[in-house]
């Protein structure tokens, strides 16, 4: 059984040079996803969220290489931030106003 890894196969956006600035045309893809608000470094949601995400995405996995017989490494996690006011999230770092999006890709099977 091939184990794909999906960060080998879409190289040019889990591993862009650090070079240069490249536009990039990024497939459909679908996640696992959490959303949250909070300082990523003291909140238990972010925390709870990323057990989570890991904890699915593991269980997915073994379904898929058991029941499909398609295997592969679990991506990595991915995360979006932003604030309400954007000047907690650029000048001032309040990260306790933050919301997040954290992630995990999964194959189109």
């Amino acid at each position: 059984m091939v184990k794909v890894d999906f960060k080998k196969e879409l190289k040019h956006l889990y591993l862009p040079s650090p070079e240069a600035f490249l536009l990039v045309d990024v497939p459909q893809m679908q996640f696992l996803m959490v959303d949250g608000h909070g300082d990523p470094n003291v909140a238990q949601a972010y925390k709870d969220a990323v057990e989570a995400l890991y904890a699915v995405a593991y269980k997915v996995k073994f379904a898929s290489k058991r029941e499909l017989e398609r295997d592969y490494v679990v991506p990595p996690l991915e995360g979006l931030w932003w604030a309400e006011d954007m000047e907690t999230f650029t000048v001032r770092r309040d990260k306790s106003t933050w919301d997040w999006t954290m992630m995990i890709m999964q194959p189109e099977w």
